[in-house]
């Protein structure tokens, strides 16, 4: 009797944690202590098995519901099942292989139930993996259905129709077929540690096998196993941003010496990247972030230190949405060049890094996010000096977020006082290809 694989465990471990701590996956992973004693390829093997079910949960359950005399079932149980489920019908595993590793895990916590997972994963590999295959089929000969695009992806079907009816049909297909297959590695140099060429050079000599992308500076990795272990992240050498964020921040195009507000700091990824683009046209801008939650206002004060910006960023918790206000600290209170308003969104872009979102995410929450993003572009226009810009981005590929926002924004009293600079910038996930991000920029009239 074959024992389940350490990677297998470790998986089981970390979807328990996850489902506990209803926390991100991606973070969970990372504190793993089972994930760290995994070697490379195991670990690699097991992050896709968690991410991969995460992303799938409400459809992998249904799989496995519709073959119990009873959908009730211990926590540990249906881990164990969804993932051997996933196994099976997203991966290259031989079905026998899936079956007996998945009724291992159940024998781990429960051993009566063995049984009863052994004739629920067959049914899946008898019944379901057909189906998903035919499916699979008729997504990439273009003719599958919304149905048939959940099954290839996991995704839940209204995420799914909404994309197929605001972006088309070929936006839903490339989001489906993207789902189950990581998302690439892409990295910028920061170009206040490093030049471009030092960055690739650091990059090859940790084995990381970089290729220059379509950004200046910036690059995907073949290898990107031991990046995280490599310290060039940790260094700040190099930032790890999807090259969509990247072209958003090139699209702001901040210049030597601008002053500039960035809304929604966060951690800083972004700031890095505005600051590399003005570093690249000459010298640094002189950058403000704010944020409303403190710890990630900590988090990015530490790592523009480590970046070597420190000088040129200041950093304070602040809400938005009162940036209209007739109160304001005395370094909000001058007009800015530019404002970039990053803005807090449904992450729908970003699926395959952050695979929750897929299953916790329910419409009406895309609505109450719409209504936020519309005040706090309303009230960070109010900080645009006449003849600035101002730049609206989210990692969204939902209209509601998007389009409809700008729209609103410029019928509205702020609005009107800005013109439209360029068209907007809009991409959606693909095979091997960079996430969904959207972004709008303004220019405030002299007048």
């Amino acid at each position: 009797m074959a024992r389940a694989t350490p990677a297998r465990l470790a998986a089981a471990q970390v979807l328990g944690d996850v489902r506990r701590r209803d926390a991100r996956a991606r973070d969970v992973l990372r504190g793993s202590s089972r994930m760290r004693d995994l070697d490379e390829r195991d670990r690699a093997f097991a992050s896709r098995l968690v991410l991969g079910v995460v992303g799938a949960l409400g459809m992998l359950d249904a799989v496995i519901d519709q073959h119990l005399s009873r959908p009730r079932l211990e926590p540990k149980v249906r881990d164990a099942l969804r993932l051997a489920s996933f196994e099976l019908l997203f991966l290259s595993t031989p079905a026998q292989v899936a079956v007996s590793q998945g009724v291992e895990l159940v024998r781990g916590v429960r051993p009566r139930a063995a049984g009863m997972a052994n004739a629920v994963l067959r049914r899946v590999a008898e019944r379901d993996v057909p189906r998903r295959t035919l499916a699979l089929e008729r997504v990439r000969a273009r003719e599958g259905s919304v149905e048939d695009l959940s099954l290839v992806s996991g995704y839940p079907a209204w995420l799914l129709e909404r994309v197929w009816r605001e972006r088309g049909q070929e936006a839903a297909r490339d989001l489906a077929c993207s789902a189950p297959e990581p998302a690439p590695v892409f990295v910028a140099a920061n170009l206040a540690r490093c030049s471009a060429q030092e960055a690739h050079d650091l990059l090859a000599r940790k084995g990381l096998s970089p290729r220059a992308a379509q950004v200046e500076g910036s690059f995907v990795l073949d290898a990107p196993a031991t990046l995280a272990t490599s310290g060039l992240v940790d260094d700040a050498a190099v930032v790890v941003a999807d090259l969509s964020a990247q072209q958003v921040a090139d699209l702001a195009a901040p210049e030597p010496g601008m002053r500039v507000l960035e809304v929604g700091q966060g951690r800083g990824t972004k700031t890095i990247l505005l600051q590399s683009r003005a570093l690249r046209a000459g010298g640094p801008a002189m950058v403000v972030g704010i944020d409303s939650e403190a710890f990630k206002v900590d988090v990015s004060r530490q790592r523009m230190s480590r970046a070597g910006l420190a000088q040129g960023v200041r950093s304070l918790v602040f809400d938005a949405c009162e940036l209209d206000s007739s109160e304001l600290p005395p370094v909000l209170r001058d007009p800015f060049d530019l404002v970039f308003v990053d803005a807090p969104c449904s992450g729908t872009g970003t699926l395959r890094r952050h695979p929750e979102i897929a299953w916790r995410l329910v419409e009406r929450d895309v609505t109450q996010l719409a209504q936020l993003q519309a005040r706090m572009l309303a009230a960070a226009s109010t900080r645009v000096r006449a003849g600035g810009r101002l730049c609206y981005a989210t990692c969204s590929i939902l209209r509601e977020e998007n389009q409809d926002v700008v729209s609103l924004f410029l019928d509205s009293a702020a609005g009107r006082a800005f013109d439209m600079d360029g068209e907007p910038f809009v991409s959606h996930p693909s095979p091997q290809g960079p996430d969904g991000h959207f972004c709008a920029c303004f220019v405030r009239r002299s007048e």
